[in-house]
């Protein structure tokens, strides 16, 4: 029994790495080094809200593709969101621990 149950371990425990190794990482962003200018017209109209958004972020860093997924209610809003941080500089994500092209979900909140 004993030796039965070592083995049902060690096929867990290495089931357990290979699961955690092939694990995706998401493309990251520094929110502190990457704003979006208010829009005058949203100024103006105190229009306020949250964008959810997502993008497609290379191997470099750069953004390939965006799209977004909640409105903040706010055409001139979700514009400005979404043009200031396709614009930015991402940290690539990893898949299977290599820099892979992945999407990389952001929130960016317009309060004024």
């Amino acid at each position: 029994m004993t030796k039965f149950s070592t083995v049902i371990a060690a096929f867990l425990l290495s089931a357990t790495s290979a699961a955690a190794f092939a694990a995706e990482v998401p493309a990251s962003i520094d929110a502190k080094n990457c704003k979006a200018e208010y829009p005058k017209a949203s100024l103006i109209n105190e229009e306020q809200g949250d964008v959810k958004m997502a993008f497609l972020v290379g191997t470099d860093g750069n953004v390939v593709d965006s799209k977004l997924e909640k409105s903040s209610g706010f055409k001139n809003l979700d514009k400005a969101a979404m043009k200031a941080l396709s614009a930015c500089k991402f940290k690539p994500g990893t898949k299977d621990g290599a820099v892979a092209q992945t999407w990389a979900k952001v929130d960016y909140s317009w309060k004024l």
